[in-house]
């Protein structure tokens, strides 16, 4: 008795595996992991180390995302193969493994909720100081903070891009990349939209209580040209002198660079990279992404078609409210999600926030 029902367990998992991996396209991750592994080997390999970057990137996010479905599925066929040669003794552990590879699997079908189209990019995410002053640029330096916080909590890595800071305090913007962990976009597109603080202000010497708005930006990050067509006449480029702290060689030529793209008006400056050609790199890949999203919200076929950003509401309505004073609360606006304890939340516990997101978004798809 004991028999058939760990292998009718077997059977139920495999066969849960089996449509979860083919969902996800893990083998086929697999085989273009073994690919770039032969590359990886090749000796003559670092001779272009952008090319090379790329690829261990990838094969990195490849590794990560397929290697925990695969040992799943190779430990479950591994318990089917001893199932019929095991003592009656060695039955009550063999149930207790199997038992541990069905919770190993409910815990990872939660991966299968990122099927969007850019789910398991990297991410460029930008904040913007908004109304509130000083206020309001220390209040995007605090959101800078929980969003790094959260980033080592699931092993990502965070470089900053390009910032803009406060005269007395704080950030009047800064951008940021996010990569190295699975399914960050998908994770982080619930943090798209203005967040709202309201606390006793630091800045004032009544003490009063404040309200302030920064304006969290979202993006897939686009690495590779061929992801997004871009009509290079459509382009606007244009290079100034770096803004930036330095030593006596800094800021003696035009390094910083400036993108235009014509028919949205969407613009891109950077000027946080060492030369001229790595600003302008970094810009592109900004501008491909934010193209990219604009592209997802207007349902657009092709870049020409898309119209400018509406920038009338960027201000406009809050999607998450912060409340230090005269209570403590942090609840989303779309979700009724919140938590009681905004020092949690500030330093980086937003995981419930996103899930709340992603099970919403899940119901209107």
């Amino acid at each position: 008795m004991a028999v058939e029902r760990i292998t009718s367990k077997l059977e139920d998992i495999l066969a849960k595996l089996d449509s979860a991996m083919s969902a996800l396209g893990v083998h086929e991750m697999a085989e273009e992991l073994i690919e770039l592994d032969k590359l990886i080997a090749n000796a003559d390999f670092w001779s272009d180390s952008n090319k090379a970057q790329t690829v261990t990137k990838r094969a990195a996010k490849l590794r990560s995302s397929a290697e925990k479905w695969l040992d799943l599925e190779s430990r479950a066929k591994d318990l089917q193969q001893l199932v019929p040669i095991a003592s009656a003794g060695d039955l009550q552990q063999l149930e207790s493994d199997v038992d541990e590879l069905h919770k190993e699997y409910d815990e990872l079908k939660e991966l299968l909720k990122f099927n969007g189209q850019y789910d398991d990019y990297d991410v460029i995410l930008s904040l913007y100081a908004g109304a509130g002053g000083t206020d309001a640029q220390d209040w995007t330096q605090m959101l800078l903070r929980m969003y790094t916080r959260w980033a080592e909590q699931v092993g990502a890595k965070v470089e900053l891009l390009d910032g803009s800071r406060g005269e007395e305090a704080g950030l009047k913007s800064v951008s940021m990349s996010v990569s190295g962990s699975s399914y960050l976009y998908g994770h982080l597109r619930s943090e798209h939209g203005v967040h709202r603080l309201v606390r006793l202000s630091p800045f004032n010497s009544d003490n009063l209580r404040q309200t302030s708005f920064a304006k969290v930006d979202v993006l897939p990050m686009i690495d590779q040209p061929g992801e997004v067509d871009i009509d290079e006449s459509e382009l606007k480029i244009d290079t100034y002198r770096s803004s930036g702290n330095g030593g006596q060689s800094v800021n003696t030529t035009d390094s910083a660079v400036r993108i235009t793209h014509t028919p949205t008006g969407i613009v891109v400056a950077i000027q946080d990279e060492k030369s001229q050609l790595q600003n302008k790199e970094t810009a592109m890949k900004v501008l491909r992404s934010r193209l990219a999203q604009l592209q997802q919200e207007q349902h657009a076929e092709k870049i020409s078609d898309l119209k400018g950003p509406n920038q009338a509401n960027e201000w406009g309505s809050q999607i998450r409210n912060y409340v230090l004073h005269p209570y403590k609360l942090v609840k989303d606006v779309r979700t009724g999600q919140e938590s009681s304890d905004p020092d949690r939340v500030l330093d980086g516990d937003i995981g419930d926030f996103m899930a709340a997101y992603l099970e919403q978004t899940l119901g209107e798809s």
